[in-house]
């Protein structure tokens, strides 16, 4: 396939592709980032740390449920169905942070700086210039990400892992990392929030190269068999049907923030297609995990296969499908005027009859 056609520059770097391997369990290990490399990902963000030990005990304490659409339970068999949605708990890197900073860097090494992206999720926001200047300088990786939605912050035990909704609050935070660190940073953003856009601004105006929106949402899914919570806890929750959801932040953030404003999506891809979609609402890449943590390191190839073809059909680049769907965005008081339109919508019981129409005229 061609690069050309699939590569893409994105927050300071160029990648081969659009699709990112996106932070999980199944990135903990050495074995697993480079199974998402040699699927065929553009780059990989590797399991997320920080220095609370706190946080690394979380990690025992995970759980996953993958669900269908009618909420029964799925086997974890790496083949879910496609409206298969993923409710767990979960941690960080469960070893030391000198661990995690030692195979980051051998993974760097082998794979090149621009493939390899460490993630820090802060815990102490006086401390997260400092780590992330260490990460840098330790592991000479030429991008690192500063992932502040974690879904789970509120949850975790206070000083484990923050989860940052306020504007303000985060442009310090970005503000006192750009500073420190000198490779291009992206930021990744929560959706627990009624104003996405008013974070990746403030994001940005900070010094942000990159911001990805939007991280997973908390829920809490009641059993009817048992009648109590499944997990027997809230937890993350993410599917395909937060792909409208994100696409939307997305088209918001890029008309807000401009065109050349970097933007990585998040939350709800599965397939190339959907990949696609998300480029065509702003984004310039797509990390994705769920998928690949459900679906096995193979979705990775089969996405960019299928995201190739689509191009290939449409007689595009990557690059210049960016934001296409966003840029044709319109208001609901643009569109045509047509006050019967509703009727064939309803049941037909609801519906106007003939008579009372004719008397409302």
């Amino acid at each position: 396939m061609s690069s050309d056609r699939l590569s893409v520059e994105v927050g300071g770097i160029r990648l081969a592709n659009p699709v990112i391997c996106g932070a999980g369990e199944h990135l903990i290990e050495p074995s697993g980032v480079r199974a998402a490399i040699e699927a065929g990902a553009g780059a990989v963000v590797v399991k997320s740390a920080n220095e609370s030990e706190a946080a690394r005990r979380q990690l025992a304490h995970t759980d996953y449920a993958l669900l269908d659409s009618s909420w029964r339970h799925l086997p974890w068999d790496f083949d879910p169905p496609a409206d298969a949605s993923l409710l767990n708990r979960s941690g960080l890197y469960p070893g030391s942070f000198d661990g995690w900073l030692a195979m980051t860097a051998e993974l760097v090494a082998d794979n090149g700086p621009s493939v390899i992206i460490p993630s820090i999720i802060p815990a102490d926001y006086d401390r997260a210039a400092e780590l992330c200047t260490q990460v840098v300088d330790t592991t000479g990786c030429a991008v690192i990400e500063l992932n502040t939605g974690a879904p789970h912050g509120r949850e975790a035990s206070a000083g484990t892992i923050a989860l940052e909704t306020g504007a303000d609050r985060l442009r310090n935070l970005v503000a006192e990392v750009r500073r420190s660190v000198t490779v291009p940073l992206w930021v990744k953003l929560t959706g627990q929030t009624d104003d996405v856009v008013a974070l990746a601004e403030a994001a940005s105006e900070a010094g942000a190269d990159a911001v990805t929106l939007m991280g997973r949402f908390m829920a809490m899914l009641p059993d009817v068999e048992t009648q109590a919570p499944v997990l027997g806890t809230a937890g993350a929750f993410g599917g395909p049907w937060a792909l409208p959801l994100t696409c939307r932040w997305l088209a918001l953030a890029r008309e807000r923030l401009g065109p050349d404003t970097s933007l990585v999506a998040t939350n709800g891809a599965r397939t190339g297609l959907d990949v696609a979609r998300f480029l065509l609402a702003g984004a310039r890449a797509v990390q994705m995990t769920s998928a690949v943590f459900t679906g096995g390191f193979g979705t990775i190839g089969a996405t960019i296969d299928e995201l190739d073809r689509y191009l290939v059909e449409h007689d595009d680049t990557a690059e210049e499908i960016v934001g296409r769907a966003a840029d044709r965005l319109e208001r609901y008081t643009d569109q045509p005027v047509d006050p019967d339109r509703w009727h064939q919508f309803v049941p037909p019981e609801a519906r106007p009859s003939e008579a009372g129409r004719e008397g409302s005229e």
